[in-house]
């Protein structure tokens, strides 16, 4: 069976590729319509920028600020492809695409998917998790193209009721796990999506599963379950 791919829908594409930089050419064309105005509210922040754009003559200011306002919409739509993920789901593997960077699972370690509000899971053996992943794609299509490849489709997460919220020094948690944790909530803290991913993995060596909420910690032992 030919494998399934899952992505954004193409006008979301679109929306990355062409609207932000017409959204930010706009939005650097009503700076320089109203930059003057705003130089001389002598409240407003930022005032040597609305003074540096309102002195620059035309036609130079107003296609400069379309211009700068179109590159700085490219970049915000270049941030937004490298954070969407794209899902290829085979009869063998499960392949997942998020940027530059990807993963492929062998299918035969995949026991059970589910998705847990906005986040694709797979589970493996003793209910340790394989991947976590944030995701905006449509649910109902995800478990069309796993289910047509044989892959156990779950109503929801069959482990929720053993997550605990994170306390630092929890007896329950092995020493080094609790390092991992507190680096993992500056990180979480600070925005630094790509190093809590990392902690997560390092945790999942240890047998420890976490989920987010609010910010907050959540963590389960697969270790109980062996």
């Amino acid at each position: 069976m030919t494998a399934a791919v899952v992505k954004d829908p193409p006008w979301l594409r679109g929306l990355y590729w062409v609207g932000f930089p017409v959204l930010g050419a706009g939005v650097g064309w009503l700076v320089k319509v109203f930059a003057a105005w705003v130089a001389g509210l002598h409240w407003a922040p930022w005032q040597g920028l609305f003074k540096a754009v309102a002195s620059i003559p035309d036609p130079g200011a107003t296609w400069g600020a379309l211009a700068v306002g179109a590159v700085a919409g490219l970049v915000l739509g270049f941030l937004a492809w490298q954070e969407s993920l794209m899902v290829t789901v085979g009869s063998g593997s499960v392949g997942l695409k998020r940027g530059d960077k990807v993963r492929e699972i062998a299918a035969p370690e995949v026991k059970g998917v589910f998705v847990d509000r906005n986040q694709l899971v797979l589970l493996g053996l003793a209910g340790r998790e394989l991947a976590r992943e944030k995701s905006d794609l449509d649910g109902a299509v995800l478990e069309r193209a796993f289910r047509e490849h044989g892959f156990a489709w779950l109503a929801g997460d069959p482990h929720a009721g053993e997550f605990r919220l994170w306390v630092p020094e929890d007896p329950g948690l092995p020493g080094a796990a609790h390092a991992l944790l507190r680096a993992r909530a500056r990180a979480v803290d600070k925005g630094r999506a790509e190093e809590a991913a990392e902690l997560r993995g390092e945790l999942a060596g240890l047998g420890v599963v976490v989920r987010d909420e609010r910010k907050r910690q959540y963590w389960r032992d697969t270790a109980e379950q062996r």
